[in-house]
């Protein structure tokens, strides 16, 4: 049974992810911040362990003993100026090379897709920190996959288009469902190692 260790394994698309991984059969370990913030689903499914992103020993002894690592850290709905994301990645990347771990799935945003000065204002300061993100894992050697989602939806799994180096342009969101299965079944597939990977939803007609 492969091991696979989830950053932000609490939040909306996170805990997608951690289900799905789980269905796939992987054994799951969770890093969190507060125990409490456990949802009762996941409970004796998975592995907890305590610590913040941001603290490079809590990491590394997060990534220790794992197969594959999953990135699903967020801000839920703070835009405010933030290194947290950024920082949490370095220490990631730093972990995973010290132990040989290589495979790495990281979500960001399809905002990384548009020019600077077509990011809507309110998000400017959360993509450019998705961006330091991307530049971290861009440069670490690992086999990383790079997923930039549109906005993520709150509905039923459905079937989804990816594209490289930019967005499908079918549709402007993605089921949180199809996103966190994504991020899982990207590992196991080769052709998407070291890719900027874009995504959506098929449109149903």
């Amino acid at each position: 049974m492969q091991k696979i260790v989830i950053f932000g394994g609490t939040g909306m698309t996170g805990q997608c992810t951690v289900k799905y991984a789980l269905e796939k059969g992987l054994q799951v370990r969770l890093m969190v911040r507060n125990e409490a913030t456990l949802p009762d689903a996941f409970k004796g499914q998975v592995e907890v362990v305590s610590g913040d992103v941001t603290n490079s020993t809590d990491v590394a002894n997060a990534v220790q003993g794992q197969d594959l690592v999953c990135v699903a850290l967020g801000t839920r709905n703070d835009l405010q100026p933030t290194t947290v994301l950024s920082t949490g990645m370095q220490n990631i990347v730093d972990a995973m090379k010290a132990v040989g771990l290589r495979k790495v799935s990281v979500c960001l945003s399809s905002f990384l897709f548009f020019k600077p000065d077509k990011v809507p204002k309110m998000f400017i300061d959360l993509n450019a920190e998705h961006k330091k993100m991307l530049d971290i894992i861009k440069a670490s050697g690992l086999e990383y996959r790079a997923v930039f989602p549109p906005h993520i939806a709150d509905e039923p799994s459905g079937e989804y288009v990816t594209a490289f180096d930019k967005s499908p342009g079918l549709t402007r969101s993605i089921s949180k469902y199809d996103l966190g299965k994504f991020l899982v079944e990207s590992l196991f597939d080769e052709q998407y190692a070291g890719k900027q990977i874009g995504l959506c939803t098929k449109p149903s007609c």
